[in-house]
């Protein structure tokens, strides 16, 4: 945190956007800032909602004993009128000794609040949620670059290939990568550090089994356990899978982008299970559910051989599809 001053620290910092990884970083890295100001920064946290106006003057009152202040507010978009004007109006002039930081999804919800912010001269910092293939991989390069390391573009799209498009998996694949390699990925490190990993998630196992591919999803589950996956995350994908497809399939065939927002679930996840439907009759899924339902009971409730419980559940599914299939 060299070269952090107090006067390098902005009043206001709004954090805009729906992405909860990179909202919770701009609060991590703006404390952390003032800490490097003031080792004893007093940080205070309040969601907008529940905050009265009243309580507003006493936060941003300056303190008796001096010292810098960091104010959190989270969920700005639930902010009432008249908690919103008492702060629009505090950020005119706002005490150089405190810092404001308030988080807003970016909807339309309260967008009279972050532009009143905007408008007042508060630090953006962009949090929404990365759009397209082009950010993530800008994403990965930029968490390697962060960490001291450096990786290609074809890298970085091997690990969203091997990791998925999840934020918070990409951040904690990056931070291993880095901790397990000298700092320069190259695709070829990420198929090596990657080979025989990208197939032992319990997810591999559940969309094999799924798709009625009993031999890929029995090899699967037997690499997962033979390289030490925990049974009981490998029951729940199988569980998930299962309740994905039945979630997907009663919504009908809608465009993924729409049925997306319907069902609260990525876009990518509801084609891959439109994809994975093909094949499944209602009476099916319900087998496979009752089948999945089985296997965490068995799992979880710590059968003797939780291996048999698990390939019993891969079989089980797979012909509840091909009985469902008639």
């Amino acid at each position: 945190m060299g070269g952090v001053t107090a006067a390098s620290l902005a009043p206001i910092l709004l954090v805009l956007g729906d992405e909860e990884l990179l909202a919770t970083r701009a609060v991590t890295e703006a404390v952390a800032r003032a800490r490097a100001v003031d080792p004893d920064v007093d940080v205070r946290e309040y969601q907008a909602g529940a905050l009265l106006v009243g309580e507003i003057a006493e936060m941003l009152s300056p303190s008796l004993f001096g010292g810098r202040r960091v104010l959190v507010l989270r969920a700005g978009q639930d902010a009432r009128k008249d908690l919103v004007a008492a702060l629009l109006a505090y950020a005119k002039n706002p005490d150089p000794d405190v810092q404001l930081v308030v988080l807003h999804l970016g909807a339309a919800k309260g967008k009279a609040f972050a532009d009143g912010l905007k408008a007042a001269g508060a630090t953006v910092v962009p949090a929404a949620k990365l759009k397209g293939h082009r950010e993530r991989v800008a994403f990965v390069r930029d968490e390697i670059r962060r960490a001291g390391g450096k990786c290609t573009d074809d890298a970085a799209e091997a690990l969203i290939a091997a990791v998925g498009n999840d934020l918070r998996e990409l951040a904690a694949a990056c931070s291993q990568l880095m901790a397990d390699t000298d700092g320069r990925i190259g695709a070829d490190t990420v198929s090596r550090y990657y080979r025989g990993r990208v197939e032992v998630t319990g997810f591999t196992v559940a969309d094999a089994a799924m798709v009625g591919d009993v031999p890929a999803a029995l090899e699967a589950l037997r690499w997962a356990l033979h390289v030490g996956v925990d049974p009981v995350p490998i029951a729940d994908a199988i569980a998930d899978g299962v309740r994905t497809v039945a979630r997907v399939a009663s919504a009908g065939r809608g465009d993924p982008f729409q049925l997306a927002s319907t069902l609260g679930m990525p876009a990518w996840k509801v084609r891959s299970a439109q994809q994975r439907a093909r094949g499944w009759t209602p009476e099916g899924l319900v087998q496979a559910m009752r089948a999945a339902a089985e296997c965490n009971a068995a799992v979880k409730g710590g059968s003797d051989d939780r291996a048999y419980a698990l390939e019993r559940a891969v079989f089980s599914v797979a012909a509840a599809r091909q009985g469902g299939a008639r």
